[in-house]
């Protein structure tokens, strides 16, 4: 009977031991974890500064092997989501994070701005329904980004 690899990878279910969707990866990024962080509230903050809805910040490290944070936010017109998109390039560039990658879909229904340690997507409402990326990233903690003096009652996926 042959021995096992030791070196295979085991497969990511939910019936795993754990029970949860991804398999953890150890941080591969060189930046300081609380600048990080720190830039990726502020990335949240600058998301519903600009008027998008129900902005979520997840906390994927571990998770991922690209990032440690995303952030997701609904915007409401074409127009705005480009405009923030555009604010959110100006605030790397100010905290030194370049913009890696900044990409739309054909329609704009879809903008995604890739610091690579953190990643911003905004979304047209219908289709950040459709792609469920909350869904898909359940087993990340999400992060309080909120001003403590601006909290609001409900946001996305809390009752």
């Amino acid at each position: 009977m042959p021995e096992p690899d030791k070196n295979a990878r085991t497969p990511r279910s939910k019936s795993g031991e754990t029970g949860e969707t991804h398999q953890r990866f150890p941080t591969t990024s060189v930046t300081d974890p609380a600048k990080i962080r720190a830039f990726a509230i502020e990335v949240a903050r600058l998301c519903a500064d600009n008027n998008c809805e129900d902005v979520v910040l997840l906390d994927v490290a571990g998770l991922s092997q690209l990032s440690d944070y995303i952030i997701i936010a609904s915007g409401t017109s074409d127009r705005q989501m480009r405009s923030t998109v555009d604010d959110l390039e100006k605030l790397g560039v100010r905290e030194q994070y370049t913009l890696f990658r900044r990409h739309a879909d054909d329609r704009t229904t879809w903008i995604v701005a890739d610091f690579v340690d953190v990643v911003a997507h905004v979304f047209e409402p219908n289709t950040r329904a459709h792609y469920d990326l909350e869904m898909l990233w359940s087993d990340a903690k999400r992060v309080n980004w909120e001003r403590p003096e601006q909290a609001k009652r409900h946001r996305a996926g809390k009752a």
